[in-house]
Order: C-alpha cells, then structure tokens, then sequence
C-alpha cells in the first residue's frame, strides 16, 4: 500500500492528518517474513484479549475502567522497561507533543464512540458496519496521501466486507442516531490506524515501545474520566467499601440515590477478579506492543483488514469455548472472510515482492511508495 505523506505544499489536508517529512537516512524496510511474522503476533494477542475481556466483562461490567486497566498496565509496563534501558525517549517539541495529546484523544474518543453505537444497535449491524474500516482506510490514504491500489486489492476487500455480512447476520436493527454514530466509529477507527502508521513512520519515527510509553497516561486519565461520568466509577467506589468492610447505611443509602450506577447490579470486587484483571492487563500491554509494532512494519490498510480477519475468528472461537450457534449463512460468511483475506495477504505479499526485486519501482506512481520503512528495524534500538 502507498502511504506517503504530503509534500507541505499541500493544503488540502493540513489540520486534518499530520504531515511528517520523511528524514533523509532512512533504513531499509524490513523483510517482508518478518512483517507478517510480527502481524501474525498481532493476531494471535487480539484474538486472545478479545475472548478473555469477554469472560473478565462477565464479572467486571466496567468497560471504559477495564479500559483504564489496560493503560495503566502499559504505563507501568513501559516504565519498567524503560528504566531497564530497553528503550530511550526522544526529545520532542511543543508541537508534537500536542500532536501525541490529541492522538490519545483519537483513541479514548474512537472506544467512547464504539460503546455508545453498541447501546443503540444490534451486534451484528454493529459488526457489519465496522467491517467497512478498510474502505475508509483506503479513502483517507487516497485523498491525504495520494496512494494508488490495484484493482485485486479492492476485490479481496470487498469479499471480506461481504463475509463480515454474512458471518453476522442475523437481527439488523439500528436507530438513525446509531447508524451514524456506528458509521463515524469505523470512520474514526480508520483515522486512528493510519494516523498511528504516520506517527510511527513518519517525521516523529517513535519506537512502538515510546509512543505507548508517552500514550498510555493520557489514556488512563481520560478513560477514567469517562468512566466517572457513567457512573462505573462510582460504582467501584461503593464496592471498594464493601470488600474492605467499610460500608455503613449511609453508604448504602448514598448508593441507592446516585443517579450514576444500578443499585440491582450486583458487582463484588473479590481477589479471582483482581487476579483476572491483573492478568487481563499484562495481555493488553503485550497487544498494545505488539500492535503498534505491527502497524510500523506494515500499514494502515493491512491492520484493517487483520482486524477484520479477527473478528470472524473471534466467532469461530465462540463456537468452540462458548457454545455459540450458527447457520449456514453464518458459515458461509466466515469461509469468504477468511478467504478474503488470505487473498489480500497474497496480493500484498506479491506486490512487496516485486516491489523490493525492482531497482526503479520506488519511482513508480510519482514515487508513492508503501510507508513500512522503519528508521528502528529492531523494536528495542
């Protein structure tokens, strides 16, 4: 996929995207095994999470505080690792701190916006319209950053759309406030994968483990704050009370008059859910590593549709560890899914063949060549 930035002359996108110019010494992509070896990792962790932080939901129904778990995990993780020297920080200006502020603001927003459509639609709209992330990639990539794809690579894409549909269908229904919401979260999640590609390889050129070092405080905080404001803070306040054996009738009484949480809720902080959640974390702080690394040394459009790939994966996995039932057209969708993708996989692995045995193609379309390079091939330098 061809990625390159605007040349700052341009100004159709400025305040919209982050422009980076890219540095003049710039080291050689990486192999392209390597590449999907670290997007396969990518893979294997998100499927992971996404089933545990089903089971952990089940007693912990917080999920902008599991959320917060998940940013303090790596903000603990990376402190750690930064004082053992495993990765330096760079010095950054007042300017692109800015840009990394409103970068955790793209992502606490783009969950807010994913857990509101979810209360007004059902899941499988809600499965089906987020699985038109990639065409919203493509788009932003095509109007921002001048790329060019074959027509094979819009087919493959439009097959795993088509799977997702399938795979998903069942009770379509969504309110007109859900189906916009629902649209701008793709829309946003598209935003945010090609923005974290820009950051990585971009002008900025942050280690994976420097940009959720920098990422994960902002997070935390904002997901707390959203968390406070629908009553899950609350919530854990009141159950705090009660594990330490601190609460009183007026405790009680205070609970059953905050219009913030359920009083019928039934939520009890115990020492197996602080282990799961501990647990849980530790999993997102490896995903979150993982995940950043993998959008570096690939690109947007690739970790759209990877995520595309796990969703139905996820269900596959459903069947197996949670009983879940399906039909033919279930089924159906799931094999052009997967076969959408290990498709796309093909077209890309052929295209970044060719692309790396021909001396000149770097000058192929005006020179918009796909951004995977990566100024640090290794994920500690």
């Amino acid at each position: 996929m061809s990625s390159n930035p605007l040349s700052s002359s341009s100004s159709s996108s400025q305040g919209i995207l982050p422009q980076f110019k890219p540095k003049d010494n710039i080291a050689q992509p990486l192999p392209v095994s390597k590449q999907y070896a670290w997007l396969a990792i990518y893979f294997f962790f998100n499927l992971v999470l996404t089933l545990f932080n089903k089971v952990v939901l089940g007693k912990f129904p917080f999920p902008y505080l599991l959320t917060a778990v998940h940013a303090l995990a790596g903000s603990i993780g990376c402190f750690v690792l930064h004082r053992l020297k495993f990765f330096t920080l760079s010095r950054l200006t007042s300017s692109e701190n800015m840009v990394l502020v409103l970068f955790s603001f793209l992502y606490t927003i783009n969950i807010a916006i994913s857990n509101v459509s979810l209360g007004l639609v059902t899941v499988p709209f809600h499965q089906i319209v987020r699985a038109t992330t990639p065409l919203f990639a493509i788009a932003l990539n095509i109007v921002f950053y001048h790329s060019t794809y074959p027509l094979l690579t819009y087919l493959s894409l439009l097959l795993v759309v088509a799977g997702v549909g399938f795979s998903t269908y069942g009770d379509y229904y969504s309110t007109p406030l859900g189906f916009f919401l629902t649209l701008l979260g793709a829309f946003l999640a598209a935003v945010k994968t090609v923005v974290t590609n820009k950051v990585q390889t971009g002008r900025l050129k942050l280690s994976p483990l420097e940009l959720l070092y920098r990422m994960s405080p902002l997070a935390f905080i904002q997901t707390v704050i959203y968390g406070y404001f629908t009553g899950e803070v609350t919530t854990i306040y009141y159950a705090a009370l009660e594990a330490l054996g601190k609460s009183n009738q007026s405790n009680i009484f205070a609970r059953a008059a905050d219009p913030l949480i359920s009083v019928n809720s039934p939520f009890v902080i115990d020492k197996p859910l602080l282990i799961k959640l501990a647990l849980n974390g530790l999993i997102a702080f490896g995903l979150n590593v993982v995940s950043f690394t993998a959008n570096k040394n690939t690109n947007a459009l690739t970790m759209t549709v990877a995520g595309n790939v796990k969703q139905v994966m996820t269900i596959v996995l459903a069947i197996l560890f949670f009983n879940l039932e399906i039909n033919m057209t279930n089924a159906f969708g799931i094999f052009l899914t997967l076969a959408g993708g290990a498709w796309y996989a093909k077209i890309e692995l052929e295209r970044k063949q060719t692309t790396r045995s021909s001396p000149s193609s770097g000058n192929i379309n005006s020179g918009k060549k796909e951004s995977t390079i990566s100024e640090k091939p290794s994920l500690y330098k």
